[in-house]
Order: structure tokens, then C-alpha cells, then sequence
């Protein structure tokens, strides 16, 4: 399964978020326009609607040019001459309207434009007369440009709201695949951590299972190399199945009883070997003869032997693994005669790839820091806590704490 950086996964994500921000916003964008030319159209319809209602009104019921409604000029023409409302536009009367409806007898509209205006002109024939009544249209035109110009701003307000809206909407749509991204870095992460030394264990046993074969050894040489090898791959099965646990956000997996005590011993017996090339030796102090909590064996067992192995790592001659009983919880104490923990490295020293190690000074070289913060990560899957500090000889003390199986044991 091939891995993508960190950083080019964060890019893809913010990528996603505001495209599928923009689209929202575009299509909401869409919608509004639409809407907003339909109620653009639905207004000017309706503004044409009432001016010619009114010239065809004010056609109907004139008797004379001098008393027209406000904003209309009126013209009659007669067999006694053409007379119009004083002070009409120079553009009015329209005589073209009126010779053309004095032909057909048919009533018309009519646009006419002179000095800076608009004036709509609707013209009848009435009994012997031809009667024209104008409109100056500016109003209307100043009131169509006032929504046009009142739709434009909230348009472009609204659009930048919904690309707002959708930029949020899309972080929240690409949470969860951000979250099944890291959950995927992260068990790459632990199994790539978790794996590489029970693997190369089992090369190794393979290997030398191998070459006694083809040394012809005796049998009972090559059924114990066959043993450790069955157990080998044995320990590797028990840590697929927690990382496989561990990544299963549905399981619950606390169903195991767990003595702490033979955990603790059980990890002092395996850093043995590894301390020895140190110089370390490393002593198991229980203090009760059993801690009883519920959890997964290879889990819990993984926990104390990083904790164990990091003492070993920085201990200048010993390791003590101290278990005891506080209340209801169960505590184990690694603690190692290093040079501590530096307190700037403490605040992170349980994250994940810390680019320092406790008890060592920063270098170039960066550490993947994910022992520690597996350890973390198993202590709260068990309802529990690490944590780290000095002891009284100024080395470094880590402790695990576990809620006990029973609390009124």
C-alpha cells in the first residue's frame, strides 16, 4: 500500500474543500441569478403592465387635454384641429402614431425618445376623434436600474456568503475522509514500527532454521529452531490482531483478564538480552502479588516493553519496573539512572514522529518518536494514562496507569 506525504494529503484535502466550495458557491450563485432575472422580468412586466393600464385609462376618460393624470400629456385631434396638453415634451404629440391610427383605426404603442427621455405613447381612435396620451418613462427606468443595481449587491454578497457557506459545509464533508486518512498514516505508521522487529526475528530464525537443514543437524536441533520460529510468527499473528483492533473503531476488545505483575516480568525477561549488550541491568520490583486489569494481552504486553525499552536505551547502568496498586488503578513504574527527560522535550514526548528522543539532545537526523506514542495510544484504548517525569536519582520515570479489573478486589 503506497503512502502519501502528510503534506501532499493535507493539499488534496484543502484542494477538495474549496472546490467543493466553489461548486456549492457557483451553484447557489446559479440559483440566485435565475431567480433574480425572474424577478427582474416579473417587475418590468409588471411596470409595463401598469403604464399602459394608465395611458389606456387616461385615452378612455379624457374629455379635454388640460386635466390629464399626473405625468401624462394628452392629444386630441378633431375635425376642429389637434390640440395637447401646454408644456408637452417637444416630442409630443406623435403625429406619425396619430396619421397611422387615423389610416388603420387600429390602437397603438409606440416608444419615442427626445431630449435625454423615454416616452411611451399609446394611441386610439375614439368616435371621430384620435386621442394619444404619453408617459415619461425615467421613473420607472430610474426605479428598474435602483432593483438592478440592489439585486447586484445582494447577489454578490449572497455569492460570496455561499461560497463561505460552502468552503465550511465542505471541511465538514471532508472531515471524516481526513480522519480515515490519518487513521490509514497511522497504521502504516504503527505496523511499519510494530512489525520490523518481529519480522526481522523471524528472517533471522528462518535463516538459521536453513542452514542447520542444510547441515544436516539432528532433529532436535531443527525442531527447536522450528519452535521458535512457530512462536515467532506467533507473536507477529498476536500484533496484527491489536493493530487490527486498534484500527477497528468499533471494537471493544477489553474482554481479557490481565495480571500486570507477570506482564512487567514478562518484558524485563525480553530487554534482558538487549540490556545485557548495554551493560543495564534491569530488576522487576512488585510490590503486590498480582494487578489484575482487563485488556489485550499483546497490547498491554507492547506498552511495557516500549517503556522498558526506552529506560534501556538511555539507563547509564539500571532499570527498575516497579508495579504497585493506588486506589483503583494499576501503576507501573519504569524508571532508569539516564540523564532524564530535558523539559522541553516533554510536553511532546508522546506524539507522534517527535523529532527528539527522551533524554538525548536534538540532532539533524530526524526520530520517528512512535514508540512512546503507541504506548499512549494503548493506555487510553484501556481506559488508562502514561506519563512522564524525574525520579528522585534524577533519571527518567515513566508510568502507566490502568483502571484495575475489579476495583474492590
Amino acid at each position: 500500500m503506497s503512502r502519501v506525504p502528510a503534506s501532499t494529503e493535507a493539499r488534496l484535502l484543502r484542494r477538495a474543500t474549496w472546490r467543493l466550495g466553489l461548486q456549492v458557491g457557483l451553484s447557489v450563485a446559479a440559483i440566485v441569478v435565475l431567480l433574480s432575472g425572474l424577478a427582474v422580468f416579473m417587475v418590468l412586466r409588471s411596470q409595463q403592465d401598469d403604464v399602459t393600464t394608465l395611458l389606456q385609462q387616461a385615452v378612455s376618460q379624457a374629455d379635454d387635454v388640460q386635466d390629464p393624470p399626473a405625468g401624462v400629456w394628452l392629444a386630441i385631434q378633431g375635425p376642429g384641429g389637434l390640440t395637447a396638453t401646454p408644456g408637452a415634451p417637444a416630442v409630443l404629440p406623435d403625429r406619425a402614431a396619430l396619421a397611422n391610427v387615423a389610416e388603420t383605426g387600429v390602437a397603438r404603442t409606440d416608444e419615442v425618445r427626445g431630449g435625454g427621455a423615454v416616452y411611451q405613447v399609446y394611441t386610439q381612435r375614439r368616435d371621430t376623434q384620435l386621442v394619444q396620451a404619453g408617459l415619461d418613462l425615467r421613473s420607472n427606468n430610474d426605479e428598474r436600474e435602483r432593483l438592478l443595481a440592489a439585486m447586484l449587491v445582494s447577489g454578490g454578497l449572497g455569492l460570496l456568503l455561499a461560497v463561505g457557506a460552502g468552503v465550511w459545509l465542505g471541511r465538514r464533508a471532508v472531515a471524516p475522509m481526513a480522519t480515515a486518512l490519518g487513521m490509514q498514516r497511522r497504521f502504516v505508521a504503527d505496523a511499519s514500527h510494530e512489525l520490523r522487529t518481529p519480522l526481522t526475528l523471524l528472517s533471522t530464525r528462518a535463516q538459521v532454521l536453513r542452514r542447520h537443514l542444510q547441515r544436516g543437524d539432528s532433529r532436535e536441533r531443527l525442531t527447536a529452531e522450528a519452535d521458535g520460529v512457530v512462536a515467532d510468527a506467533g507473536h507477529l499473528a498476536d500484533i496484527l490482531e491489536d493493530l487490527l483492533l486498534a484500527a477497528d473503531v468499533r471494537a471493544d476488545g477489553l474482554t481479557t483478564t490481565l495480571d500486570l505483575v507477570d506482564l512487567a516480568a514478562r518484558a524485563a525477561a525480553a530487554g534482558t538480552p538487549a540490556a545485557a549488550e548495554r551493560s543495564v541491568l534491569i530488576e522487576a520490583r512488585p510490590t503486590v502479588p498480582a494487578l489484575l486489569v482487563r485488556g489485550t494481552h499483546g497490547g498491554l504486553l507492547r506498552a511495557v516493553t516500549a517503556l522498558v525499552d526506552n529506560a534501556v536505551t538511555h539507563a547509564r547502568s539500571s532499570v527498575a519496573i516497579t508495579t504497585r496498586r493506588a486506589g483503583t488503578t494499576a501503576v507501573v513504574e519504569v524508571s532508569d539512572d539516564g540523564p532524564g527527560i530535558d523539559p522541553a522535550v516533554l510536553p511532546g514526548l508522546f506524539e507522534r514522529f517527535s523529532s527528539t528522543r527522551a533524554g538525548t539532545e536534538p540532532s539533524p537526523r530526524r526520530h520517528y518518536g512512535i514508540g512512546l506514542a503507541l504506548v499512549s495510544e494503548i493506555a487510553e484504548r484501556h481506559g488508562g494514562h502514561v506519563s512522564a517525569g524525574t525520579n528522585p536519582d534524577g533519571g527518567a520515570l515513566l508510568t502507566l496507569t490502568l483502571p484495575l479489573a475489579d476495583a474492590g478486589q
